[in-house]
């Protein structure tokens, strides 16, 4: 007979999760042991957030759903912020926790909560497995993880449940839902008043990188001279250096950004997300055209919804795409400009070794096929909006969810998921406090990635609010007096850098050392001021 742990294990595989990331409890030995003659391989973290945000970052690569576990109670809790990230960052992600057997549920025990409604809110269905449904549970979940909106689903696991024969009910894999094509009345709509518009710009989001469109917006964009604009998580859709590229929305710099999009008359929300920014954050004073797969989210007592295009995207964009090219009042060249003197506010000072020349030098050093991965702080406001990014997918954020932590299990999860592309991950000396341990499993798994550690000796982002609303500078130091750096972290190795010239040394070192390394980068933060206090302006 084959045990629910093995069954687990084998339709795991069957679905194409490569790893299951978490910290193992007693009741868990049955599915290690199981994992261990599978096709699936346990990776054990340091902290079970790291294994959300790495099951997280293995979806987003793979399509696949990730796959984590953490045990009763605290494991529960802990796994529960990478589940999170998954809900409101969009990716498919399977969460296992262990829970009491059905005997004792309701019981008073030793790290007992109710995992059930810890999940609820979080997750897009959280349940129990059973002996009988070991199979059907799991390619539901699937269904559910990875039918539109994607996110994360919960499964507990009794805490009995392992070593108990499967029952052998089959069950049919249904594919995922997807949204259908949206009426044609109102693509009927989307025309006439697209074709209507004088200077319409495109904001495109999450959901357009999901869908695959980055052709069908090119396209049109080229064909009707319109400018785009990009959420942060959109990065990588439109070149930073096409005719059409206007910036992305609320990271550093982006009073430039304002410029083009204030202009607009029509705005085309494309894919558009909330869940990065409400539209009410930066919508300027014209109507709005929203082509989602889910309704537009908006505050219509203030903003015109004009058109609300509810579908699959890619028919959409097709009828906008088969209009011949309209003439409109957009005038390219001064969008270039605009477009130049944004990228010039970055280009650092003369002897100043800030987080623009970090970021500059580290683009210049990662290879046009790597991967970065950035943790949340100010240094994520320059990235996002500085970073040259080549393709969806070469920039791994968390704008959704926005949690400190992400940035060095994204890295490990990435360089896991894409061995043969270089992986880059920068992080503030905040996140890196709180994921410190992650560089013990990093080293362990011998992946190579080089870890970019900017330290400023604050939580800079929270330091800049305090000094725009003239206060005092008051619990947002990091280290006390006499802050000496570490030469290692458990094996990992730290390059120190405290100028451009050894910053750029230590990168190229870094890089042609297997491993994991890390580059830690002393900076002057005065620069984030600057830069911060004139995105969304």
């Amino acid at each position: 007979m084959t045990t629910v742990a093995e069954k687990w294990a084998e339709v795991l595989g069957r679905i194409g999760v490569r790893y299951v990331f978490g910290i193992p409890s007693g009741p868990w030995v049955e599915y290690m042991e199981a994992l261990r003659t599978s096709d699936v391989e346990f990776v054990l973290v340091s902290n079970e957030a790291s294994a959300g945000f790495m099951a997280d970052v293995c979806a987003r690569i793979t399509g696949i759903p990730g796959a984590c576990y953490g045990t009763f109670g605290p494991g529960a809790t802990n796994l529960s912020t990478g589940v999170g990230g998954a809900l409101l960052d969009r990716s498919p992600l399977l969460a296992f926790t262990h829970e009491m057997s059905d005997s004792m549920l309701g019981r008073t025990s030793q790290m007992a909560i109710d995992h059930q409604a810890l999940y609820r809110p979080i997750t897009k269905w959280t349940t129990r497995l059973d002996a009988d449904h070991v199979e059907e549970t799991l390619l539901r979940a699937v269904n559910v993880a990875t039918s539109e909106v994607p996110g994360p689903v919960h499964i507990g696991l009794p805490s009995n449940l392992g070593t108990m024969n499967a029952g052998e009910t089959a069950f049919q894999f249904e594919s995922p839902q997807q949204p259908a094509e949206a009426d044609s009345t109102v693509l009927d709509k989307l025309v006439a008043v697209f074709s209507a518009a004088k200077k319409p710009v495109f904001a495109v989001g999450l959901t357009a990188v999901r869908a695959g469109v980055q052709a069908l917006v090119l396209k049109i964009a080229e064909n009707h001279g319109i400018p785009v604009v990009l959420t942060p998580m959109a990065k990588g859709l439109i070149p930073e250096d096409h005719p059409c590229y206007a910036g992305v929305l609320f990271h550093a710099l982006s009073n430039h950004v304002a410029e083009t999009h204030r202009q607009a008359d029509l705005v085309l929300g494309v894919g558009y997300d909330p869940v990065e920014f409400n539209y009410e954050d930066w919508l300027p004073n014209a109507p709005l055209v929203h082509i989602d797969t889910k309704p537009a989210d908006l505050d219509k007592s203030c903003h015109r919804l004009e058109c609300d295009v509810v579908g699959s995207l890619r028919p959409s964009l097709e009828r906008l795409a088969e209009l011949p090219p309209q003439k409109n009042k957009w005038d390219m060249d001064a969008l270039a400009e605009r477009r130049r003197r944004m990228f010039e506010g970055f280009r650092p000072q003369d002897g100043v070794f800030g987080p623009t020349a970090a970021v500059s030098i580290l683009r210049e050093t990662l290879p046009p096929n790597g991967i970065l991965t950035s943790d949340v702080g100010a240094h994520l406001h320059v990235i996002g909006q500085l970073w040259q990014t080549p393709a969806p997918g070469s920039l791994l954020m968390t704008n959704g969810w926005s949690s400190m932590g992400f940035g060095i299990p994204a890295a490990i999860a990435a360089k896991l998921c894409q061995p043969n592309r270089p992986v880059a991950c920068v992080v503030g000396d905040g996140g890196f406090l709180m994921m410190v341990g992650e560089m013990a499993t990093a080293k362990r798994l011998g992946v190579s990635v080089v870890f970019v550690l900017l330290t400023d000796h604050n939580l800079e982002l929270i330091r800049i609010k305090q000094e725009r609303k003239n206060y005092e500078i008051y619990g947002t130091p990091l280290h006390g007096e006499g802050y000496d750096s570490a030469h290692t972290y458990f094996g990992v190795p730290v390059l120190q850098a405290h100028d451009a010239a050894s910053y750029r040394s230590a990168l190229g070192e870094a890089f042609a050392t297997g491993g994991p390394v890390i580059v830690e980068a002393f900076i002057d933060p005065k620069e984030y001021g600057d830069l911060v206090l004139k995105g969304n302006k």
